[in-house]
Parts: structure tokens; sequence; C-alpha cells
């Protein structure tokens, strides 16, 4: 990349580097320092869930692992208080689940939930990617386009949660070319949960670049405004994922085979 001339994912990235970076079991106390980045900032809630979430999408955090407030908060060299308000949060967006007196775990993710996100994720983005066509600016289509082009070029160097942060923010961005409020929202509530599901992809393809290259032939088709193409390319773009992530799941929990309708 020339000198001066700032990635794309810049912004992406950057949302990501305060998260944490190691396991949250329980380890010897000098390793404590690792494990959890201390939180200075009047936004303590939205950081301690930042560190949650990406602790939870690398896996560090596996289904159905208790979070101690106490424990965490001791970590982030924060109180109980934004610990707990975060795990709130991650409940309400179905990441966390409550348990009688034992606070918050991990909620575990079976294969009918895999089918089911998949099925929503497909019906919202077929229809983002469709009014992105017919009503995406040029300058919005070049952000796409850059996008793609930047993740293409450095996937080899990136991190995964930057691969995950950088996948997540181009569909978001074609959703938003959508120009659909209400469509945004709703897709929205589901980034948490494809967080989780995205890292299993990542972890199926061994080459980062050839998986960042599978968003090319949509951006193409955005490129022509050609909505039926844009679809046609988007739908091939998640049900290749879809497959790949559900059959990685079953290999490693057994489930029944993904319907022949899906």
């Amino acid at each position: 990349m020339p000198s001066g001339e700032e990635s794309p994912l810049a912004h992406t990235n950057d949302e990501t580097s305060n998260m944490a970076t190691s396991t949250i079991s329980p380890p010897p106390a000098a390793a404590d320092a690792a494990l959890f980045e201390s939180v200075e900032s009047t936004d303590l809630v939205g950081l301690v869930e930042a560190q949650l979430t990406r602790a939870i999408v690398e896996g560090r955090l596996a289904p159905g692992s208790r979070i101690v407030e106490a424990d965490i908060a001791r970590r982030m060299g924060v109180s109980r208080a934004p610990v707990r308000e975060a795990a709130r949060r991650l409940e309400r967006q179905g990441v966390l689940v409550a348990k009688p007196r034992h606070g918050f775990a991990v909620r575990t993710i079976s294969v009918q939930e895999i089918d089911d996100l998949f099925e929503v994720r497909l019906s919202l983005e077929l229809t983002s990617i469709e009014l992105a066509c017919r009503k995406a600016d040029d300058a919005g289509i070049a952000r796409v386009q850059a996008l793609v082009e930047a993740m293409v070029r450095e996937a080899n160097t990136q991190p995964q949660h930057h691969r995950i942060a950088n996948d997540l923010a181009l569909h978001t961005l074609i959703c938003e070319l959508s120009g659909n409020a209400h469509l945004h929202r709703i897709f929205m509530n589901t980034q948490t949960e494809m967080q989780m599901i995205i890292a299993l992809i990542d972890a199926v393809y061994h080459d980062p670049t050839a998986m960042a290259a599978t968003h090319r032939p949509i951006v193409d088709a955005l490129v022509r405004r050609d909505p039926e193409a844009a679809k046609a390319a988007m739908r091939v773009h998640l049900e290749d994922a879809w497959q790949h992530v559900r059959a990685l799941f079953v290999k490693q929990h057994g489930a029944a085979p993904l319907p022949a309708n899906a």
C-alpha cells in the first residue's frame, strides 16, 4: 500500500483494538495481566462487552463457560457493575444465558440454531444486495470495492478477529447501502451471533485470501448494478458458508445432514 494511504480496514481494525487476547480460564497469578486489558474509559460497559464478545467469538470462552463477574472485574481493573451490565447486554443479544444463582454462561449453539440463523441471514442479505444495486450511489459502491480488495490483499497478514470484523463490516456496508433503516436494524441484531458463526467458517478455510476473494462476484454484480446477478452471487456465497460451518459443527458435535432444500 502506498505510504500515507489509509487502509479501508483501518477503521474496522480499530474497533477491535481494545479487546482481550487470552483465555479466561483461571491461570497462575503472574499471567493475570494478559487475560484482559485494563479498562479506562467513560464507556466501561461498552469496552467490557467488546472484550467479552471477542473472547467468545475467538473460542477462548467456550459454549457453556461460566461468566464469573468478580474474576473478570479483577482482571480488567473495573468494578463488577459494568461487567454485570455487559453480560446483560450480551444476554439480550442471545450470546449469554442467565443461570439462576450462577450468573451468566456462554450460550451453546445447536445445529438447528445455525440453520435458523443462516435462513434469516440469507433472506436479509438477498434483499440488501438487491436494494443496494438500485439505490447505492457510486461513492458507496466504490467503498465496497475498496474494502473487498483490501480484505484480499491483507488477508494473510491479519489476525483472525480482524478478518471476522472485516467480513462483517463488508456485509454491514452492503446492508447500509440498501437504504432501508428497518432492514439494517434487523441485520445488526444478528451481528454477534454471526461473529460466532464466522469464526467457525474462518477455521474451515485454510486460505484466508481465497476466503476473502469469495466476495468478489457479489461486488462485480453490484458495480454493474445487476440485482439478479448480485442476488445469485450472494446466495452462492452464503450457502457455501452455511455448508462449511454446518459440516464443521457436525464433525465436532454430530447432527443430521443439511436439509436438501436449504
